[in-house]
C-alpha cells in the first residue's frame, strides 16, 4: 500500500506540474523576468500551492502517525545557517538559468529531447559535487 500511495501522489504532482506549466521552461522564465515581458500568471500557481501547504500540514500533523509510516519525519534542523542560504542560492540561480527545478525537470525528461537530459546530467552532477564539497 506504501508503494502505490508513492506512486499515486508522485503522479498527481507530475500531472500539476504540467497542468500548471511548472514544467514549462519558457513560462517560468517569463514569470521571472520581471524587468522585462513579465508573465504573471504563475503567481496564481504559487499561492494555491502555498494554500495547500498550509491546509495540509495542519490536516496531516493532527494526526499521530502518518498512515503508512510508524512515524513523521520532518527536518531537526531550524537554524538558517551558511549552507542554507548558498544553497538557496544556488536553486535560484539554477532556477532562474535553466527555467526549471529538479521536480519540473524530471517531469521533462519524459517529453524527449536533448535539453532535459542536460538539466538532469546537470543536476547530477551538481547534487555529486555538494556531496563532495561541504559548503
Amino acid at each position: 500500500m506504501r508503494l502505490l500511495s508513492s506512486f499515486l501522489v508522485g503522479l498527481l504532482f507530475g500531472l500539476g506540474l504540467v497542468i500548471s506549466q511548472m514544467s514549462n521552461p519558457q513560462k517560468i522564465l517569463g514569470f521571472l523576468d520581471i524587468a522585462g515581458n513579465w508573465d504573471p500568471s504563475l503567481i496564481v500557481v504559487m499561492m494555491s500551492a502555498l494554500a495547500t501547504t498550509l491546509i495540509g500540514y495542519r490536516i496531516v500533523l493532527a494526526r499521530r502517525k502518518p498512515a503508512f509510516e510508524a512515524a513523521f519525519q520532518l527536518p531537526v534542523k531550524t537554524v538558517i545557517d551558511r549552507p542554507l542560504l548558498t544553497g538557496a542560492a544556488l536553486f535560484g540561480v539554477g532556477w532562474g538559468m535553466a527555467g526549471l527545478c529538479p521536480g519540473p525537470g524530471l517531469t521533462i525528461v519524459t517529453i524527449g529531447g536533448l535539453a532535459p537530459f542536460a538539466f538532469l546530467a546537470a543536476m547530477l552532477a551538481g547534487m555529486g559535487l555538494q556531496r563532495l564539497v561541504k559548503v
